[in-house]
């Protein structure tokens, strides 16, 4: 199959001219970065998590995550400031495609009683973000190795300018939206 890079050029590109009406391809919305963020709060009594949870995510993008601290201290959530709380990937360029490529095609099918996501996770301004309850979906994480099931937040950004033209994007990427109704 045709990289996804390569979609967007010869058959997105196209076809949303055509049904949106823009007069110069660069007026067709892109998906900018996709950002992959891993909340670990466990990690302040076990440091170990940490280390899990950014192999998995490493395994899964195929970049080194970047781990993201506290910003300060919060005495009902038992935290302090500048400890290390989560972590996240950016990924853009050939890695992106390739990501949304799989996420597309294999990990979203190996969901249990999947009918699609959520249509209403656009934040207004055209970007789109989910949440995956646990990693076993990618085909990169062994079952046997895993410890403990745990999400993720995956946000698309997009240059489009309202959520309409996002998800007509994002629909002709492949991503399945759920029938409001």
């Amino acid at each position: 199959m045709a990289s996804y890079k390569e979609k967007y050029l010869k058959e997105i590109i196209p076809m949303l001219m055509e049904k949106r009406k823009y007069k110069n391809p660069m007026q067709v919305p892109h998906l900018v970065k996709i950002v992959i963020n891993r909340g670990v709060g466990e990690a302040k009594e076990n440091p170990k998590v940490m280390d899990i949870a950014a192999a998995e995510l490493m395994e899964i993008t195929g970049q080194k995550p970047l781990i993201v601290n506290s910003k300060k201290a919060i005495s009902a959530f038992k935290l302090r400031a500048n400890i290390p709380i989560g972590v996240k990937v950016t990924l853009r360029g050939t890695k992106m495609f390739d990501f949304l490529n799989k996420f597309v095609n294999l990990s979203l099918p190996k969901i249990r009683d999947f009918k699609g996501v959520s249509p209403k996770s656009f934040d207004g301004r055209g970007n789109y973000s989910l949440g995956i309850k646990e990693q076993l979906i990618f085909p990169e994480i062994d079952y046997d190795r895993v410890d403990k099931p745990r999400g993720m937040d995956i946000t698309f950004v997009t240059t489009a300018k309202t959520n309409d033209e996002a998800k007509e994007l994002l629909e002709a990427f492949g991503i399945p939206f759920r029938a409001i109704g």
